[in-house]
């Protein structure tokens, strides 16, 4: 194991066992050095690397800290891995969508609220066969975002945030290029939430699995 992988794992049992906690400061990098029997080298990349990823929170002047470590705040690192993404890997993204969204859409329909539905509902009344390319992609975003929210679950929103930003390019090629994209997506949107209206969790999965697998599906034969 390198020697600042090794620093990682040892800091990381430090907040893992409850020694370090949210809105702890570490000790001073000279001591916690020795103590951890690391170079200061190793320690100090180490906490670049946990800073990268929003596990440490470097304060110049004051210390180093343990963040938060809410599960949205740790995984907005994923939307940085996102944007390194290269259009080639984009089917994986959507592979993965059509493997989470199913899932989320039925939980939403067994949690989701009187306005939360109402919201959704306005959305969707919002597009029509005339919308632009532009309107349809942020709407669509939006629709896929509020029926997250609905499940109540951070992290099932933070990762759709961050698989969302990779597969945005894709929803606008669908629109500029594939003849009744509006419509389709419309009435994919109208089935979706009327199943969750009705609160069919199995509806509701299998027209969110339909409507994913079908912009996956026009992407591969794509040219």
């Amino acid at each position: 194991m390198a020697l600042t992988d090794e620093a990682i794992v040892k800091i990381k049992e430090m907040i893992t066992s409850g020694e370090l906690g949210p809105g702890d400061r570490l000790p001073k990098e000279a001591d916690l050095a020795a103590r951890l029997g690391l170079s200061r080298n190793s320690l100090r990349e180490a906490v670049k690397a946990l800073t990268l990823v929003n596990v440490l929170d470097v304060r110049h002047g004051d210390g180093t800290f343990v963040t938060s470590l809410d599960s949205a705040h740790l995984l907005d690192a994923l939307g940085f891995m996102v944007d390194l993404h290269r259009d080639d890997s984009v089917l994986q993204f959507f592979e993965v969508r059509r493997l989470l969204e199913p899932g989320v859409a039925a939980l939403a329909a067994t949690r989701i609220g009187k306005e939360q539905l109402a919201d959704l509902r306005t959305l969707t009344d919002g597009l029509t066969p005339s919308s632009g390319v532009d309107e349809l992609v942020t709407n669509d975003l939006r629709f896929h975002r509020l029926i997250a929210e609905a499940t109540g679950n951070a992290v099932v929103c933070s990762l759709l945030d961050g698989i969302s930003g990779a597969t945005q390019r894709a929803r606008i090629w669908r629109g500029v290029t594939q003849a009744g994209a509006v419509e389709r997506t419309l009435a994919e949107h109208t089935a979706i939430l009327d199943a969750i209206e009705l609160g069919d969790a199995d509806a509701a999965r299998a027209w969110m699995t339909a409507h994913i697998a079908g912009i996956e599906t026009w992407l591969r034969k794509a040219p």
